[in-house]
């Protein structure tokens, strides 16, 4: 069965970008404009990895990963932030709230699936 990967941006584009890399690698993918609304999504379905931008509006990607990592079911699920933040203080940040992996935009496709292939359980 294929791997669900949820990916969470507030550009539409970037969304498309994504899904088209991983839905070509055989992966099954869901989408959220913002962390509040990929929250709602994790109400018990099965999310192998989530995909996930730092700056968005409504709940940013860190608020989004201490949220997350807050419910049982999804305490160990892995995330990687895909973000343009490549300051240390924000990967710190990331790392703390429970992130696994941090990719600067912009990216290979390619890299990111081969990030999620090694990430995703």
């Amino acid at each position: 069965m294929a791997k669900t990967i949820l990916v969470v941006d507030d550009s539409a584009s970037l969304r498309q970008v994504v899904k088209m890399a991983l839905t070509g690698a055989g992966y099954n993918v869901l989408e959220a404009g913002d962390g509040q609304a990929a929250l709602a999504l994790l109400d018990g379905r099965q999310i192998n990895m989530v995909v996930c931008d730092v700056n968005m509006p409504v709940m940013n990607g860190i608020e989004f990963v201490k949220a997350a990592k807050q419910l049982p079911a999804y305490k160990f699920l892995p995330i990687l932030m895909l973000t343009t933040e490549s300051q240390e203080e924000k990967k710190e940040q990331g790392k703390a709230a429970g992130a696994k992996a941090w990719m600067v935009k912009p990216f290979a496709p390619t890299q990111l699936v081969n990030a999620v292939s090694k990430l995703c359980t």
